[in-house]
Protein backbone atom coordinates (compact mmCIF):
# COMPACT_ATOMS: atom_id res chain seq x y z
CA UNK A 1 0.00 0.00 0.00
CA UNK A 2 1.48 3.34 -1.12
CA UNK A 3 -0.39 5.85 1.01
CA UNK A 4 2.37 8.46 0.62
CA UNK A 5 2.98 8.27 -3.12
CA UNK A 6 3.79 11.81 -4.29
CA UNK A 7 4.05 13.07 -0.69
CA UNK A 8 7.04 14.60 1.08
CA UNK A 9 7.74 14.03 4.77
CA UNK A 10 10.28 15.74 7.01
CA UNK A 11 11.27 13.68 10.05
CA UNK A 12 13.38 14.91 12.98
CA UNK A 13 15.35 12.56 15.21
CA UNK A 14 15.68 10.21 12.24
CA UNK A 15 19.03 8.64 13.17
CA UNK A 16 17.61 5.94 15.44
CA UNK A 17 14.64 4.60 17.33
CA UNK A 18 11.18 5.90 16.50
CA UNK A 19 12.54 8.44 14.02
CA UNK A 20 14.36 5.82 11.96
CA UNK A 21 11.45 3.37 12.13
CA UNK A 22 9.07 6.10 10.96
CA UNK A 23 11.37 7.03 8.08
CA UNK A 24 11.56 3.40 6.97
CA UNK A 25 7.79 2.96 7.22
CA UNK A 26 6.98 6.08 5.19
CA UNK A 27 9.67 5.16 2.66
CA UNK A 28 8.04 1.76 2.20
CA UNK A 29 4.75 3.52 1.51
CA UNK A 30 6.10 5.78 -1.23
CA UNK A 31 7.10 8.99 0.57
CA UNK A 32 10.01 11.18 -0.39
CA UNK A 33 11.94 12.04 2.76
CA UNK A 34 13.99 14.79 4.32
CA UNK A 35 15.68 13.44 7.45
CA UNK A 36 17.40 15.44 10.17
CA UNK A 37 19.39 14.57 13.28
CA UNK A 38 22.68 15.46 14.96
CA UNK A 39 23.99 11.86 15.00
CA UNK A 40 25.82 11.76 11.66
CA UNK A 41 26.50 8.02 11.39
CA UNK A 42 23.02 7.05 12.48
CA UNK A 43 21.50 9.51 10.04
CA UNK A 44 23.57 8.11 7.18
CA UNK A 45 22.40 4.60 8.04
CA UNK A 46 18.76 5.72 8.05
CA UNK A 47 19.24 7.31 4.63
CA UNK A 48 20.73 4.08 3.27
CA UNK A 49 17.82 2.03 4.55
CA UNK A 50 15.22 4.37 3.09
CA UNK A 51 16.98 4.54 -0.28
CA UNK A 52 17.07 0.75 -0.30
CA UNK A 53 13.29 0.84 0.18
CA UNK A 54 13.02 2.89 -3.02
CA UNK A 55 12.58 6.37 -1.54
CA UNK A 56 14.10 9.64 -2.64
CA UNK A 57 15.93 10.88 0.44
CA UNK A 58 17.83 13.97 1.49
CA UNK A 59 19.27 14.63 4.94
CA UNK A 60 20.89 17.35 6.98
CA UNK A 61 22.46 17.67 10.43
CA UNK A 62 20.26 19.84 12.60
CA UNK A 63 20.11 20.96 16.21
CA UNK A 64 16.36 21.32 16.62
CA UNK A 65 16.80 23.90 19.37
CA UNK A 66 18.59 26.30 17.01
CA UNK A 67 16.18 28.51 15.09
CA UNK A 68 18.44 29.17 12.12
CA UNK A 69 19.21 25.47 11.64
CA UNK A 70 15.53 24.55 11.78
CA UNK A 71 14.57 27.22 9.25
CA UNK A 72 17.40 26.11 6.97
CA UNK A 73 16.34 22.45 7.14
CA UNK A 74 12.75 23.23 6.16
CA UNK A 75 13.90 25.53 3.37
CA UNK A 76 16.27 22.87 2.01
CA UNK A 77 13.49 20.28 2.09
CA UNK A 78 11.13 22.47 0.09
CA UNK A 79 13.90 23.53 -2.31
CA UNK A 80 14.66 19.87 -3.00
CA UNK A 81 11.14 18.47 -3.27
CA UNK A 82 9.07 21.61 -4.03
CA UNK A 83 6.54 20.79 -1.31
CA UNK A 84 6.04 19.49 2.22
CA UNK A 85 3.10 17.30 3.23
CA UNK A 86 4.03 15.73 6.55
CA UNK A 87 6.14 16.87 9.50
CA UNK A 88 7.01 14.26 12.13
CA UNK A 89 8.72 15.69 15.22
CA UNK A 90 10.58 12.88 16.97
CA UNK A 91 13.85 14.48 18.11
CA UNK A 92 14.14 14.48 21.86
CA UNK A 93 16.45 13.92 24.82
CA UNK A 94 15.88 12.30 28.20
CA UNK A 95 17.41 13.08 31.59
CA UNK A 96 16.66 10.82 34.55
CA UNK A 97 17.70 12.35 37.86
CA UNK A 98 16.35 13.32 41.24
CA UNK A 99 14.50 16.57 40.71
CA UNK A 100 16.29 18.29 43.60
CA UNK A 101 19.60 17.45 41.91
CA UNK A 102 18.58 18.67 38.45
CA UNK A 103 20.38 21.85 37.45
CA UNK A 104 18.70 24.75 35.73
CA UNK A 105 20.93 24.15 32.70
CA UNK A 106 19.75 20.53 32.49
CA UNK A 107 16.11 21.57 32.82
CA UNK A 108 16.50 24.20 30.12
CA UNK A 109 18.27 21.83 27.74
CA UNK A 110 15.41 19.31 27.95
CA UNK A 111 12.84 22.01 27.21
CA UNK A 112 14.97 23.53 24.45
CA UNK A 113 15.14 20.26 22.52
CA UNK A 114 11.85 18.55 23.32
CA UNK A 115 9.50 21.54 23.39
CA UNK A 116 11.15 24.47 21.66
CA UNK A 117 12.52 22.22 18.92
CA UNK A 118 9.02 20.93 18.24
CA UNK A 119 7.64 24.46 18.15
CA UNK A 120 10.38 25.72 15.82
CA UNK A 121 9.81 22.98 13.28
CA UNK A 122 6.03 23.39 13.44
CA UNK A 123 6.35 27.13 12.91
CA UNK A 124 8.76 26.79 9.99
CA UNK A 125 6.73 24.03 8.31
CA UNK A 126 3.25 25.47 8.70
CA UNK A 127 3.28 27.82 5.68
CA UNK A 128 4.18 24.87 3.44
CA UNK A 129 1.70 22.54 5.13
CA UNK A 130 -1.05 25.11 4.63
CA UNK A 131 -0.23 25.09 0.93
CA UNK A 132 -0.36 21.30 0.70
CA UNK A 133 -3.12 20.82 3.32
CA UNK A 134 -0.71 18.56 5.10
CA UNK A 135 -0.33 17.50 8.70
CA UNK A 136 1.95 17.25 11.73
CA UNK A 137 2.60 14.37 14.09
CA UNK A 138 4.37 15.36 17.31
CA UNK A 139 6.01 12.97 19.74
CA UNK A 140 4.90 13.29 23.33
CA UNK A 141 5.10 10.48 25.91
CA UNK A 142 3.13 8.63 28.54
CA UNK A 143 5.15 10.79 30.95
CA UNK A 144 2.92 13.67 29.85
CA UNK A 145 -0.17 11.99 31.28
CA UNK A 146 1.22 9.94 34.16
CA UNK A 147 3.80 10.86 36.79
CA UNK A 148 7.28 9.80 35.72
CA UNK A 149 9.69 9.47 38.65
CA UNK A 150 13.13 10.98 38.06
CA UNK A 151 11.83 12.58 34.87
CA UNK A 152 10.30 15.89 35.91
CA UNK A 153 11.95 17.90 33.13
CA UNK A 154 11.17 15.29 30.49
CA UNK A 155 7.56 14.90 31.59
CA UNK A 156 7.05 18.67 31.72
CA UNK A 157 8.44 19.06 28.20
CA UNK A 158 6.23 16.30 26.83
CA UNK A 159 3.13 17.64 28.58
CA UNK A 160 3.79 20.97 26.92
CA UNK A 161 4.08 19.21 23.54
CA UNK A 162 0.51 17.94 24.05
CA UNK A 163 -0.71 21.46 24.81
CA UNK A 164 1.09 22.81 21.74
CA UNK A 165 -0.41 20.05 19.59
CA UNK A 166 -3.96 20.85 20.66
CA UNK A 167 -3.46 24.59 20.20
CA UNK A 168 -2.19 24.14 16.65
CA UNK A 169 -4.94 21.66 15.85
CA UNK A 170 -7.61 24.18 16.77
CA UNK A 171 -5.84 27.12 15.14
CA UNK A 172 -5.15 25.44 11.80
CA UNK A 173 -7.75 22.68 11.52
CA UNK A 174 -10.18 24.95 9.71
CA UNK A 175 -7.45 25.75 7.21
CA UNK A 176 -6.88 22.11 6.30
CA UNK A 177 -3.89 21.24 8.50
CA UNK A 178 -4.24 18.46 11.08
CA UNK A 179 -1.94 18.22 14.13
CA UNK A 180 -1.81 15.13 16.33
CA UNK A 181 0.52 13.56 18.87
CA UNK A 182 1.67 10.11 19.85
CA UNK A 183 2.38 9.10 23.44
CA UNK A 184 4.72 6.10 23.40
CA UNK A 185 5.62 4.13 26.50
CA UNK A 186 7.56 0.89 27.02
CA UNK A 187 9.18 1.21 23.60
CA UNK A 188 12.65 -0.28 23.09
CA UNK A 189 14.84 2.57 21.83
CA UNK A 190 18.37 3.75 22.67
CA UNK A 191 16.96 6.73 24.58
CA UNK A 192 14.60 4.57 26.61
CA UNK A 193 17.13 1.97 27.69
CA UNK A 194 17.19 3.27 31.27
CA UNK A 195 20.97 3.20 31.43
CA UNK A 196 21.19 6.65 32.99
CA UNK A 197 18.98 6.04 36.01
CA UNK A 198 20.06 7.41 39.40
CA UNK A 199 21.87 4.75 41.43
CA UNK A 200 19.41 4.84 44.33
CA UNK A 201 16.17 4.46 42.34
CA UNK A 202 12.90 3.36 43.89
CA UNK A 203 12.02 0.37 41.75
CA UNK A 204 8.47 0.26 43.09
CA UNK A 205 7.89 3.65 41.48
CA UNK A 206 9.35 2.49 38.20
CA UNK A 207 7.05 -0.54 38.08
CA UNK A 208 4.24 1.90 37.34
CA UNK A 209 5.67 2.22 33.83
CA UNK A 210 5.72 -1.48 33.02
CA UNK A 211 3.53 -2.76 30.16
CA UNK A 212 0.98 -5.53 30.70
CA UNK A 213 2.77 -7.88 28.31
CA UNK A 214 6.22 -6.70 27.17
CA UNK A 215 8.04 -3.71 25.66
CA UNK A 216 7.80 -3.37 21.88
CA UNK A 217 10.05 -2.07 19.14
CA UNK A 218 9.77 1.39 17.54
CA UNK A 219 8.09 -0.07 14.46
CA UNK A 220 4.79 -0.29 16.38
CA UNK A 221 4.92 3.48 16.89
CA UNK A 222 5.85 4.09 13.26
CA UNK A 223 2.72 2.27 12.12
CA UNK A 224 0.51 4.63 14.12
CA UNK A 225 2.41 7.67 12.84
CA UNK A 226 1.82 6.46 9.29
CA UNK A 227 -1.90 6.11 9.94
CA UNK A 228 -2.20 9.57 11.46
CA UNK A 229 -0.19 11.19 8.67
CA UNK A 230 -2.11 9.46 5.88
CA UNK A 231 -5.59 9.85 4.47
CA UNK A 232 -6.67 7.10 6.88
CA UNK A 233 -6.35 9.67 9.66
CA UNK A 234 -8.12 12.50 7.86
CA UNK A 235 -10.80 12.87 10.58
CA UNK A 236 -8.33 12.79 13.49
CA UNK A 237 -7.17 16.19 14.70
CA UNK A 238 -5.91 17.40 18.07
CA UNK A 239 -5.67 13.83 19.33
CA UNK A 240 -2.98 12.10 21.39
CA UNK A 241 -2.69 8.35 20.97
CA UNK A 242 -1.20 6.34 23.81
CA UNK A 243 0.91 3.29 22.89
CA UNK A 244 2.15 1.62 26.05
CA UNK A 245 1.02 -1.99 26.07
CA UNK A 246 -1.79 -1.22 28.49
CA UNK A 247 0.40 0.37 31.16
CA UNK A 248 -2.04 3.19 31.84
CA UNK A 249 -5.24 1.28 31.03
Amino acid sequence: MKRFEGKVALITGAASGIGRATAERLASEGASLFLVDLAKEGLEESVKRCVAAGAQVESAPCDVSREEQVNDAVARCVDRFARLDVLVNVAGILLLAHTHETTLAQWQKILDVNLTGTFLFCRAALPHLLASRGNIVNTSSTSAINGMPYGAAYGASKGAVLALTRALAVEYGGKGVRVNAICPGSIKTPMGSGGNLPKDVNWELLKRAMPLDKPRGPEVVASVVAMLASKDGEHINGESIRMDGGTLA
